[in-house]
C-alpha cells in the first residue's frame, strides 16, 4: 500500500506554505489539489508527480467529494506517495477528516501537514490583529456558507452575547445576511468590520467600514470570492496596522525568467517588497556529454594559464564534468581564474575557488578587454562557456591575438509550460514588468511566446547592456540597471515605479 499526506497549502502567499508542506509536494509521486491552491505553489510540484486537478472551489465542485475521496484510496492502493494539497489548512473547512475517513476504513496510512489558515493570516495581512487586550480576548471562525436554499445555521445571538472577534469564512455572498443577522441579535451597527478579497496575495483589497455600511461598500466594490469577512472593534486598528498595502512594490506584477534553479534570490526580494512576482523560468542548461573537446581540455590542462567561466551555470556544469572525469579543484591549481561577473564569482567561492579577475562592468566586451590587458605572451586562455555564447569575447580575443580555446560545455533549452498562460496576461496589460539577467532569457522569453504576442505592454528590466539589447532588438520597451547585480536590479525597478507613480 502507498501512503496519503494531507498537506495544507496556506492562505495563498507561496512564503506561507510550511517547510514540511513543501517537502511532501516535493516526494509525492502523485498530488491531487484543488483550484484555490497559488500557481506559483502548484509550480513546486515535480515533474515527475502525476498532477489530478480536482477543480473544487467555493460553490464550484466539478468533482465531487466522495470521488476525491475514492482517487486518493486509489492512488494509495498502486502503492503511490500521494499528497492531497488544500489551501488553507486541511481540517478547518477543508472537508480534510471526510477524506481521511475512506483511508482509515481501508488500513491506508496516512498523515496531516496543518497550513497557515486564512482566517488568522489574512487578517494580519490586512493590518488586523484578531484579539487584542484592549478589544477582546476571543476569536470565533465560522463558516458563512448558506444551504443550497440559502439558509445559514449561525447562532447570532451566541456570537454577539460572547464578544469576541468574528471571522467569517466562504462568506463573500452571505455576508448581507450575516450582518443582519447580527444586528438583530443585538450588534451595533457602529461596530467596525472588514472585508478582505485576495487575502495575503499582491492584489489584496480590503474595505474597512461597519456592520451597518460594509454591505453596501461591498456591492460599491464589487468584491468577490475568495474573500473573508471580519467583524469586531480589532477591525478599526486597519489603518494603523497597515504594513502589506504599504510595501514599496505593492500592486506591481513582475514576472521573473531566471532559470529555475536561480530564481530563488530575485523572486524572493521581489515579493519580501510586495510584488506579484509570476515565476516563468524559459531556459534551462543541460550538460553536453559526452564531449570529446571538454575531455581533450580536461586533459591537457597544463598547456592553459587562465580559465574563464561567463555564468554560475558554467560553474555548476564545470563541477560535474571534473567530477566525470575522475578530477577536482586540485586540477584547476596552476590556473588563473577569470568569472564576466559578481554571480559567477560567487558560485566560483561556493566551491571554494577565487577569481583572481572580474571586469569592474559584468558584460562581455569588458572581460575581454581586461583578459587582453592581463594574459602574457605565449599564456594561452580556455573559455568554458554556453554552445551558443555571445561572439563579443573570442571575436574581440582574436583580434588582440590572445591565444585561446573556445569549448563549449553546456546548451541553453528555451521552454516553458506556462506561456499560454502568461501570453493571456501580456494581452491583458496585467504584467507590468518583466526581468532579464541574460540575452538568453531574452531569447528564451521571445521563444516560448506565440508569434503574434505583443511585446510591448510591459517594461523590460535588464541586468546589463547586452541584455537590454537584445530586449531592444526584440521590440521591447527597457529599462536597465546601472551594475550587473540583484542588487542593482531591484533598485532600478523601485526608482521606476516611483516615477511612474505604480
Amino acid at each position: 500500500m502507498g501512503h496519503v499526506t494531507l498537506v495544507g497549502a496556506g492562505p495563498g502567499d507561496p512564503g506561507l506554505l510550511t517547510v514540511k508542506g513543501r517537502q511532501a509536494i516535493a516526494a509525492a509521486d502523485v498530488i491531487v489539489y484543488d483550484r484555490l491552491v497559488g500557481p506559483e505553489i502548484l509550480a513546486l510540484m515535480p515533474n515527475h508527480a502525476e498532477q489530478i486537478d480536482v477543480g473544487k472551489r467555493s460553490c464550484h465542485h466539478p468533482v465531487p467529494q466522495p470521488r476525491i475521496n475514492e482517487i486518493l484510496l486509489e492512488k494509495a492502493r498502486e502503492g503511490k506517495n500521494v499528497v492531497r494539497l488544500k489551501g488553507g489548512d486541511c481540517f478547518l473547512f477543508g472537508r480534510g477528516g471526510e477524506e481521511l475517513e475512506l483511508l482509515a476504513e481501508n488500513g491506508i496510512d496516512f498523515d496531516i501537514i496543518p497550513g497557515v489558515t486564512s482566517a488568522l493570516a489574512v487578517p494580519a495581512y490586512a493590518g488586523i490583529p484578531v484579539t487584542h487586550r484592549d478589544f477582546t480576548s476571543s476569536v470565533h471562525i465560522i463558516t458563512g456558507h448558506a444551504k443550497k436554499n440559502g439558509e445559514l445555521h449561525i447562532d447570532f445571538d451566541a456570537l454577539v452575547r460572547h464578544g469576541g472577534t468574528l471571522v467569517f469564512l466562504m462568506s463573500v455572498t452571505s455576508t448581507p445576511n450575516i450582518l443582519d443577522g447580527l444586528m438583530q441579535a443585538g450588534m451595533s451597527p457602529d461596530m467596525p468590520a472588514a472585508m478582505v478579497e485576495r487575502g495575503t496575495l499582491p492584489r489584496q483589497r480590503k474595505l474597512v467600514a461597519t456592520v451597518g455600511t460594509l454591505a453596501q461598500r461591498m456591492r460599491e466594490a464589487n468584491i468577490s470570492s475568495p474573500a473573508i469577512l471580519i467583524v469586531g472593534a480589532v477591525c478599526a486598528l486597519s489603518d494603523r496596522f497597515d504594513w502589506y498595502d504599504t510595501l514599496p512594490l505593492h500592486g506591481v506584477t513582475v514576472a521573473v525568467t531566471r532559470p529555475r534553479q536561480r530564481a530563488g534570490t530575485l523572486t524572493d526580494r521581489l515579493r519580501a517588497l510586495g510584488a506579484d512576482v509570476i515565476s516563468y523560468p524559459c531556459i534551462e542548461t543541460q550538460d553536453i556529454w559526452p564531449n570529446m573537446p571538454v575531455v581533450e581540455a580536461l586533459a591537457s590542462l597544463e598547456q592553459y594559464s587562465w580559465l574563464v567561466l561567463t555564468s554560475p551555470a558554467g560553474v555548476d556544469t564545470l563541477a560535474r564534468l571534473l567530477d566525470a572525469a575522475e578530477m577536482d579543484a586540485r586540477s584547476l591549481a596552476h590556473l588563473k581564474l577569470a568569472v564576466i561577473g559578481a554571480g559567477t564569482a560567487k558560485k566560483l567561492q561556493e566551491r571554494g575557488l577565487r577569481a583572481d579577475y572580474i571586469p569592474d562592468v559584468y558584460d562581455s566586451v569588458h572581460l575581454a578587454e581586461g583578459l587582453i590587458r592581463l594574459v602574457r605572451d605565449g599564456e594561452r586562455v580556455l573559455l568554458l562557456r554556453a554552445e551558443i555564447g555571445t561572439p563579443e569575447l573570442p571575436a574581440l580575443l582574436s583580434e588582440a591575438c590572445v591565444s585561446f580555446d573556445d569549448v563549449a560545455i553546456y546548451r541553453t533549452v528555451y521552454r516553458n509550460e506556462r506561456s499560454e498562460e502568461l501570453a493571456k496576461l501580456l494581452a491583458r496589460g496585467e504584467v507590468d514588468y518583466v526581468t532579464f539577467t541574460s540575452a538568453s532569457t531574452v531569447h528564451g522569453f521571445v521563444g516560448s511566446l506565440p508569434a503574434d504576442t505583443d511585446l510591448t505592454k510591459f517594461t523590460a528590466l535588464c541586468i546589463g547592456p547586452s541584455t537590454q539589447k537584445a530586449a531592444q532588438q526584440a521590440g521591447m520597451k527597457t529599462i536597465t540597471a546601472a551594475n550587473a547585480t540583484i542588487d542593482a536590479m531591484i533598485e532600478t525597478l523601485r526608482a521606476d515605479c516611483a516615477a511612474a507613480d505604480i
